[in-house]
C-alpha cells in the first residue's frame, strides 16, 4: 500500500513512525523540510510538491499540515481518488467544507478524522457504560483539558507552533477539540452553546488560551467543558452524572470509576497501568486501514469532523457576541 503523509510536524512524524511498523506500506512525505535521518531510517520518499506526490499514486493520505491548509489539501487529494485521514481539526473555517464533503461523497471515498481519544481505552469504557445505561438518564457532564503550551514540544519555540498562531488556525478551541469530539460521540448533536473564550494568560501568542464552554445537547444533556493552554500539571478529566450514578475518569489516575448510588461506593471499571499513549495512535491507523480495505465507513468520518467544526466555531462566536448561539 502506498501511503502519503502531507506535513512533517510532530504528529506527521508520529504517524510516519507508526505506519512504518505495518508490512507492505510504502511511505511518501510531502514537506519542505530536509531529508533527515528519521525519514531515511523509515525509507520514506520525500517530495515538496503535492502534485508530484499524487503522481506516485498513493492509496491513502494522512493530512497533517497546518489546520488552515487541511481542506484545500483534502479537496485536491479527494479529486485524485485518494482515501483521506485528516488530523483534527478539520479546518479553522467552514470555507469549502461543503465542496469537500460533496467530493468525498461523489468519489465514494473512505475518510477519517484524527481525533485519537475515540481510541483511548478510558473514553471507550465510558462510551460503553453510557450505552449500557449503567448510570441511568444523564443530566450533566463536566470535562477538562488543561496543559502548559510551552511544555508540549520543549525543543521548539512555542510561539512558532501552529497552536499559537491565528494565521495557521491555532487557538485552544480548535487545537484541543478532542473534548468536543468525544462529547459529540457520546451524546449526539448540540442544540446551543455559550462560552467565555479569549486570551487570559501571559503566554506570547495571538490566539485564545482559555475557553469555558456550556453545551446543551438536543437530548437536553448539559455539558461544561474547560480548555486551557496554561495549566500545570496537565490534566484531562471527564465526569458524567446520571440519575443512578456517576462515571469519572482523569488522566492522573487513568482509571474509570463508577459511583454506585445504591451501595454508596466507587467501583473501578478500568485501571490502566503503564499505558503507552502511542497505542491509541496505532489503533486508529489499524481502524482506518481496515475500513479502507473493506471500503467501510470509519468510526469518525469527515462528516463528523464538519459537525464538530461547526460546534467549535459556535463556541468562538458565542464569546464574541456574548450570548447563546444556536447550532443548526
Amino acid at each position: 500500500m502506498n501511503v502519503l503523509v502531507v506535513g512533517y510536524g510532530s504528529i506527521g512524524k508520529r504517524h510516519i513512525a507508526n505506519l512504518s511498523k505495518f508490512p507492505n506500506v510504502h511511505i511518501f512525505v510531502c514537506t519542505n523540510r530536509k531529508y533527515d535521518s528519521f525519514l531515511k531510517s523509515k525509507k520514506c520518499k520525500i517530495f515538496n510538491s503535492l502534485d508530484d506526490c499524487i503522481k506516485e499514486k498513493p492509496d491513502i493520505a494522512f493530512i497533517t499540515n497546518t489546520t488552515n491548509l487541511h481542506v484545500k489539501t483534502a479537496i485536491k487529494l479527494a479529486n485524485a481518488n485518494i482515501h483521506i485521514f485528516i488530523e483534527k481539526p478539520l479546518s479553522n473555517s467552514t470555507k469549502d467544507v461543503k465542496l469537500l464533503l460533496n467530493t468525498i461523497k461523489r468519489r465514494k471515498l473512505v475518510t477519517m478524522m484524527g481525533c485519537v481519544l475515540r481510541f483511548h481505552p478510558a473514553i471507550q469504557k465510558i462510551k460503553e457504560i453510557i450505552s449500557e445505561n449503567k448510570i441511568g438518564k444523564i443530566i450533566s457532564v463536566h470535562v477538562e483539558n488543561g496543559s502548559y503550551l510551552p511544555d508540549w514540544h520543549t525543543n521548539e519555540d512555542y510561539k512558532k507552533n501552529y497552536a499559537s498562531r491565528s494565521d495557521l488556525g491555532g487557538g485552544v478551541v480548535l487545537t484541543n477539540i478532542h473534548e468536543l469530539d468525544y462529547l459529540y460521540w457520546f451524546f449526539g448533536n448540540v442544540d446551543e452553546v455559550f462560552s467565555i473564550t479569549g486570551k487570559f494568560s501571559d503566554l506570547e501568542i495571538d490566539v485564545e488560551d482559555l475557553s469555558s464552554i456550556l453545551l446543551r445537547f438536543k437530548n437536553n444533556i448539559v455539558a461544561e467543558a474547560h480548555l486551557d493552554y496554561f495549566q500545570k500539571p496537565s490534566i484531562r478529566s471527564c465526569k458524567i452524572v446520571g440519575i443512578r450514578g456517576t462515571v469519572y475518569w482523569d488522566s492522573s489516575k487513568n482509571s474509570v470509576q463508577l459511583y454506585d448510588m445504591k451501595n454508596k461506593k466507587w467501583i473501578n471499571h478500568l485501571k490502566l497501568k503503564n499505558y503507552d499513549v502511542n497505542d491509541m495512535y496505532v489503533d486508529e491507523i489499524k481502524h482506518f486501514l481496515k475500513c479502507v480495505n473493506k471500503e467501510k465507513k470509519s468510526i469518525n468520518p469527515v462528516e463528523d469532523g464538519a459537525k464538530i467544526l461547526n460546534i467549535a466555531i459556535a463556541v468562538k462566536k458565542s464569546s464574541k457576541l456574548k450570548k447563546m448561539v444556536m447550532i443548526n
